[in-house]
């Protein structure tokens, strides 16, 4: 299969913070062990959009037994002049060689902001990593 380029444009650099501990643990589940994990803050920021994570968030991830992960993740974003944006993505983290995971999502939008609302009909892709330090950072496209 040949290679496909994407055009993309860069939205935001989000950097975001995740709770100690796991809010629950299912294990045994029917698609791998459930793991809910509190998002509590952060911050993101672009060359048309900034601000911060703001509760509630989270992260209804599944533990796969090949070591993967498949994310869902709910994010309520405050831009700097005080809109509020749900942003939505499932994903994908790999485990790496060096301890650290590599995360690839499809984050969506929601907003009634006129500000933002070009933000509702966005799909975009997320390119991230977590080095297990409590946070995870993403480098967020839109498709175009």
């Amino acid at each position: 299969m040949a290679a496909t380029q994407l055009d993309v444009e860069h939205l935001f650099t989000l950097t975001a913070t995740l709770g100690d501990n796991a809010n629950a643990v299912i294990a045994g589940g029917p698609t791998g062990t459930r793991v809910i994990v509190a998002v509590t803050g952060g911050s993101f920021e672009g060359a048309k959009i900034k601000g911060t994570i703001v509760a509630p968030g989270g992260d209804w991830l599944h533990s796969r037994a090949n070591g993967t992960i498949h994310l869902d993740v709910r994010l309520l974003l405050l831009t700097d002049d005080g809109e509020s944006i749900l942003m939505t993505y499932f994903g994908i983290g790999r485990p790496d060689d060096d301890g650290s995971t590599s995360i690839r999502s499809a984050p969506t939008f929601e907003t009634g902001s006129e500000a933002y609302a070009w933000l509702n009909d966005i799909q975009a892709v997320g390119i991230g990593s977590s080095t297990g330090d409590g946070t995870v950072s993403y480098d967020v496209y839109a498709l175009v």
